[in-house]
């Protein structure tokens, strides 16, 4: 899926060959903000249109806009795991916080070894950086 991005927003780019129409919804926040024009040129504009509506729109109902990334998020593994990693983060003398970070750091650099390009500030940092032995 293709994005777009404007003052830390990240928007969707679909096109529904259907209805002859471009559109799309910001990612990664609850509220549901949506775009839409019939050109791929127009798809950005309006794109960046509902960021700045959005933004104004929060100011006059006097709410915060969310913010796409807040460092914290749940996550779903099999017990099997949970155990695993809280034992290993017990033996080392770490939070399972810790752990779980380590590893995303590992496989965003695995990944961005791979080719697949992030936009990530720690991307060049090595895995001895973060203390995963190589």
């Amino acid at each position: 899926m293709d994005q777009l991005r404007h003052k830390d927003f990240y928007g969707s780019a679909e096109i529904d060959l259907e209805a002859g129409v471009c559109r799309g919804k910001l990612l990664f926040i609850d509220d549901l903000v949506t775009y839409q024009t019939d050109t791929v040129a127009g798809l950005k504009e309006e794109f960046e249109n509902a960021v700045e509506d959005y933004l104004a729109t929060c100011i006059e109902v006097g709410k915060a806009p969310q913010k796409a990334f807040t460092g914290v998020f749940n996550v779903r593994i099999s017990p099997e795991d949970h155990r695993a990693a809280s034992l290993l983060a017990l033996k080392e003398q770490q939070s399972l916080n810790s752990i779980v970070s380590k590893a995303i750091h590992a496989y965003l650099q695995w990944s961005n070894d791979q080719g697949n390009k992030i936009e990530h500030p720690g991307a060049a940092i090595g895995f001895s950086k973060i203390g995963i032995k190589t």
